[in-house]
């Protein structure tokens, strides 16, 4: 039993995020608030106003 628990822990890579380590978005942070709901937002209406300009055409 120890040794499969400890073969389970040699696959977790050390110095990198873990499932168990993620947290939620803080949109108080400047930079989440950027990356995850202004940049998709930006992107979608621009790809919006692309696919309707090239529908002009």
């Amino acid at each position: 039993m120890q040794t499969t628990i400890q073969l389970l822990r040699a696959q977790i890579p050390q110095g990198t995020p873990n499932p168990g380590e993620n947290t939620s978005i803080d949109i108080s942070r400047p930079f989440d608030l950027i990356v995850y709901i202004i940049l998709p937002i930006l992107l979608i209406v621009v790809l919006l106003v692309w696919r309707q300009k090239k529908r002009k055409k």
